[in-house]
């Protein structure tokens, strides 16, 4: 069994040196198998490729040394397969490529998002200690504080000019409002419809990501105001029940 085993090693040692051979004696030849090494080694790459940019131009990569391959050795069906899928590789390359910009423009644009939103709301005034909404109320539209300072009631928070707020209810699935915001002073306040809201979402990158990170935010913020009280409950439970142990009965 080694013997046979050895065999075929020699024979194929044997072939791939006649193959080298007549590689390595034409620089034609040479060109297209280096070719072809490229594209399969740009093949590899792009199985490791998390990303869709990387992979699709590493697609256009292999592409074209399958390409170059094919013309040379020649080996017209490579050549022609390889023609096929370059253009639609390269399409799907240049598109991907144009989206991840638009996104890194959009989330640089979600800084200014409440500047350029003004245009789509309506001005609302509201007197000292008037109510804009109650904690239960159905939500209908954002908000955009322009002057003045208004208090989240159940958190004792004070709203400052230049917050949005109120968009944590419109995406909620009873949309109902859960907090009360009342004017501390004299405020001005701009408002936008639901139904706007969701269209922009949809049409304006920058929006969207804009509104993503205030829900992000605000739910993080939410998240550990809980775990304050969670742990003051559990503070205010073990003093409690020390307190009950030191007593005298």
């Amino acid at each position: 069994m080694s013997s046979i085993l050895n065999e075929w090693i020699s024979q194929l040692s044997v072939l791939a040196s006649i193959w080298l051979e007549d590689v390595w004696a034409s620089p034609q030849q040479t060109a297209a198998h280096l070719a072809a090494a490229i594209a399969i080694a740009l093949v590899l790459a792009g199985s490791l490729a998390r990303t869709m940019t990387p992979l699709r131009w590493l697609a256009v990569g292999s592409n074209i040394g399958l390409m170059i391959y094919g013309a040379l050795h020649p080996s017209p069906i490579t050549f022609c397969i390889a023609a096929v899928l370059l253009p639609v590789n390269l399409y799907r390359a240049i598109e991907v490529t144009k989206l991840t910009r638009r996104v890194h423009r959009a989330e640089a644009a979600a800084q200014q998002a409440g500047l350029w939103l003004k245009p789509y709301m309506k001005a609302k005034k509201l007197k000292a200690g008037e109510t804009l909404f109650s904690k239960g109320d159905l939500a209908e539209h954002l908000f955009l504080l322009v002057e003045g300072q208004m208090e989240l009631v159940e958190l004792g928070k004070v709203l400052e000019p230049g917050r949005i707020f109120g968009e944590i209810a419109l995406f909620s699935p009873d949309r109902i409002r859960t907090s009360t915001v009342r004017c501390v002073t004299a405020c001005t306040v701009l408002r936008i419809h639901d139904s706007t809201v969701r269209q922009l979402y949809y049409q304006d990158h920058a929006f969207g990501f804009h509104l993503i990170d205030l829900l992000a935010s605000r739910l993080s913020d939410d998240v550990q105001r809980v775990q304050a009280q969670l742990r003051e409950a559990k503070r205010e439970i073990l003093d409690r029940s020390q307190a009950q142990s030191q007593a005298p009965h």
